[in-house]
């Protein structure tokens, strides 16, 4: 008797909107149209070094379609190839990729399926030249990765951010503040610059230009002599002054990327408010931008990435992410997706659009309104 082929699935690094529509799409795929047994490796990439797994069955995936975060858990620390172990003084680094590799071996595992950003395809990508098949779907909310347009994830996060600061609009105005809404995307400025384009941000921060304090105070100051009493301030958690650098929030020696940003919202704010006088209140949107149920467009998006990846592993076409080129789904080479990050293009179409309508990137003298 013919055995079933056999795929594992992962997800790893941090959680987003859209997992489990992916998952849900990949099992479903794989089990109605190929007859494939589907494993869930739990918690990424950690499950695979503990052999921590579950055989999935069609009644796990099922009504899960709407659910936020992974049903099969994930993990922003665990890379098989410098995989920490201790705490404090005594945290050691190791290489246990082999026994990762052995793992998968033992359960005759024919591809594995990684849903990731670019720490984790990183390391997918390594697996891959060390002999494990492997296909990787793309996950961020921060839409940095390199070979496709957009990201699962990214369009729920503008949703909500977007949201929050439309609601802060009202109580600005009410009380003639400066309003500073501080959004995620790490080094990139995706976020900032789609939910405050969409909100109406008067200023929009992104780590891909960097600011002057005094180009930012002097719209603020613009504004209030011209009876805007209040102004949004969107900025992204890499914003950076010009010469200066980006403000860490604190070091998780363990990740494979140690350094966590955040806080430069209060930074801007006691600045502001010292140079300008308006009083200015900062709020950080935080983990909520990646918390609850993911938008349609990021469940569409999910499900047809899923049922591309299971094409890839029918073909036999490992080494490859599913990418999203203009309204097409694309096969990129996971060695392309690990060469970096995604930036938004500083003198792109977006950037000027944004421009022509008054929104200042704190890098130019305010235009004339």
């Amino acid at each position: 008797m013919k055995r079933k082929k056999r795929i594992a699935i992962l997800t790893g690094g941090g959680d987003c909107p859209g997992i489990n529509a992916v998952i849900r799409s990949v099992t479903k795929k794989a089990m109605i149209d190929h007859d494939m047994r589907v494993i869930g490796i739990k918690d990424g990439f950690e499950g695979i070094i503990h052999n921590s797994v579950k055989e999935l069955s069609f009644d796990d995936v099922s009504g899960i379609l709407t659910m936020g975060g992974t049903i099969l858990g994930t993990s922003n620390t665990a890379n098989p190839y410098h995989y920490a172990t201790g705490r404090g003084r005594k945290l050691k680094f190791h290489d246990v990729s082999r026994r990762a590799i052995d793992n998968l071996s033992a359960l005759n595992v024919d591809c594995l399926v990684c849903i990731g950003g670019d720490g984790t395809l990183g390391i997918a990508n390594r697996l891959c030249k060390d002999g494990v098949p492997v296909v990787g779907i793309p996950k961020t909310i921060d839409n940095d990765l390199f070979g496709t347009d957009v990201t699962f994830g990214f369009d729920s996060a503008v949703s909500i951010a977007a949201e929050a600061i439309d609601r802060l609009h009202t109580t600005a105005q009410s009380h003639h503040r400066a309003m500073i809404v501080e959004v995620m995307g790490r080094n990139a400025g995706w976020i900032a610059l789609y939910a405050g384009a969409a909100s109406g941000g008067d200023i929009i921060l992104i780590p891909e230009i960097p600011y002057d304090i005094e180009k930012v105070v002097d719209r603020v100051r613009d504004r209030s002599k011209k009876h805007k009493r209040f102004t949004i301030i969107v900025v992204a958690e890499g914003a950076r002054p010009k010469g200066g650098k980006a403000v860490v929030q604190r070091v998780v020696k363990a990740s494979p990327e140690p350094l966590r940003l955040g806080g430069i919202g209060f930074a801007l704010g006691t600045e502001i408010e010292k140079l300008s006088g308006i009083e200015t209140r900062t709020v950080v949107l935080g983990h909520l931008q990646r918390s609850g149920a993911p938008t349609a467009f990021d469940r569409m998006l999910g499900t047809r990435l899923g049922c591309r990846a299971v094409d890839l592993i029918v073909k036999r076409k490992y080494g490859y992410m599913v990418g999203v080129s203009g309204h097409s789904l694309v096969d990129v080479p996971l060695t392309e997706v690990a060469k970096g990050q995604r930036n938004v293009p500083v003198d792109g179409s977006l950037i000027e659009a944004v421009r022509s309508v008054g929104t200042s990137f704190g890098d130019r003298d305010i235009r004339s309104l």
